[in-house]
């Protein structure tokens, strides 16, 4: 699955830099989401057959949000001194560069059954839409993050080094909240949702640049807390099927970064100048803490049934 995804993505990305025709751009974008999407999924179930703990598992959920956030930070500069291609020559290069580590893993035991389903979705929704309120509002903000600093007096190049850093910043701490995975789980989510909403609080007032730019670095550090022990509570709870299990907590995220990303846009059509979006992100962080009474996030979380039936290796 994994080199079907880079496969979407370099064809993807080859249909973008055909020309400046709209359809096109909307085809192109469509493919490279499917890859994006399959391949986040394939590369954490790599991870876990090569016997990677929490840890590791945060290192690689660190490492795929490090490309957006350096794309910010650079794209920009580049697309300046070279064309609007470059944004889709750079992304081709490294899905073909991807293609090299995972051809080496290729020898890795199967995990899972691949005819399983999951047995039913209830207890994956809660851990989903904590993932929305983190991950997903920084994918939010990360699209808006340059447009709200620049309207607000910022150049594009400091503009875009502030949310770089909420989308980068999780390098550090998706790694950290996986050695806490199994000792305090709950903690670290709180502690991730907690730090969103007061960096998107930060965004959204009026202070000076200096400090919502730390606001977006607290965004950005915040949002990859609890990455390893969501993912890792998603797999715990379903063995027998644990690329299903991510693949549908990521994609309530998804759902959220969908809606949440045009409705923050028109903000900026309202008075404050997009402000209103980064105060709702700081809003909906907040109100998800509700959520961690009902999140599945220890560790002796009882397996679905049909995981009780079925050992989850072949």
């Amino acid at each position: 699955m994994a080199l079907a995804a880079i496969g979407a993505a370099v064809a993807g990305d080859a249909l973008l830099v055909l020309g400046p025709w709209f359809p096109l751009a909307l085809l192109g974008r469509a493919v490279v989401g499917l890859g994006s999407g399959a391949g986040f999924v394939a590369g954490l179930d790599l991870v876990r057959a090569g016997g990677g703990g929490h840890v590791w598992r945060g290192v690689y959920g660190g490492a795929t949000m490090v490309g957006a956030g350096v794309a910010l930070m650079v794209l920009p500069e580049l697309t300046n001194a070279t064309s609007w291609r470059a944004p889709y020559w750079t992304s081709l290069a490294l899905a073909l560069l991807a293609a090299v580590p995972t051809l080496a893993a290729g020898n890795l035991p199967r995990i899972g059954h691949a005819s399983e389903r999951v047995a039913g979705l209830r207890d994956l929704v809660p851990l989903g839409l904590l993932q929305a309120a983190t991950f997903g509002l920084a994918v939010v903000a990360g699209n808006w993050a340059v447009p709200l600093l620049e309207r607000h007096g910022a150049g594009a190049a400091v503009a875009g080094l502030a949310a770089g850093l909420i989308l980068s910043a999780g390098i550090v701490t998706r790694p950290a909240g996986g050695m806490l995975t199994a000792t305090r789980p709950r903690a670290v989510v709180l502690a991730g949702l907690l730090g969103v909403s007061v960096g998107a609080l930060v965004l959204a007032l009026p202070l000076p640049l200096g400090l919502q730019t730390l606001g977006a670095l607290l965004f950005g550090l915040a949002a990859g807390l609890p990455f390893a022990v969501v993912f890792a509570a998603a797999q715990r709870l379903h063995p027998e099927a644990p690329g299903t299990a991510v693949g549908v907590v990521n994609g309530v995220s998804i759902l959220l970064i969908l809606v949440a990303t045009p409705v923050a846009g028109l903000a900026f059509g309202l008075p404050g100048d997009g402000r209103l979006a980064f105060a709702g992100m700081a809003a909906l962080a907040g109100s998800a803490v509700l959520l961690l009474r009902r999140a599945p996030l220890e560790r002796d979380n009882p397996p679905s049934e049909r995981a009780k039936e079925r050992p989850p290796w072949p």
